[in-house]
């Protein structure tokens, strides 16, 4: 995810692409051959695919119980990307289409060991489309 773009309501969900095609989310500063990016993608523009999710009953300090998390595919070019993230919902399947969707706070600032102001708290759940 990316701040860069202020001048945009919610900050994009960016991942990396790299001169071999491939694409990595969250960015690396390098790709599996060690060059560098050479575009960014914007997956909230994408639906993904549930891969696999599970639901979290001993979540850590200020993240929400029960937390329903899950590892979804994009489809970007035929290129495969996956992310891990919070679900908004318990009721998925795997294989169900998911879409990112914007939160201002994915967890309570107050209750976790940083300072609030030292990170963001914001970033994309996973909603179902159907």
């Amino acid at each position: 995810m990316s701040h860069e773009n202020v001048a945009d309501a919610e900050p994009r969900m960016e991942a990396a692409r790299y001169a071999d095609g491939s694409i990595t989310y969250p960015p690396h500063p390098l790709g599996s051959d060690g060059s560098e990016p050479v575009d960014v993608v914007d997956l909230s523009e994408h639906t993904a695919t549930v891969v696999t999710w599970t639901t979290s009953t001993a979540p850590p300090p200020g993240v929400r119980e029960p937390n329903h998390l899950a590892i979804v595919e994009f489809d970007v070019d035929g290129q495969p990307v996956r992310a891990l993230g919070q679900l908004t919902t318990n009721e998925v399947e795997i294989g169900d289409d998911v879409a990112p969707v914007y939160t201002e706070e994915l967890r309570d600032p107050d209750a976790g060991i940083r300072e609030p102001a030292s990170q963001d708290w914001d970033g994309y759940r996973f909603e179902p489309t159907d």
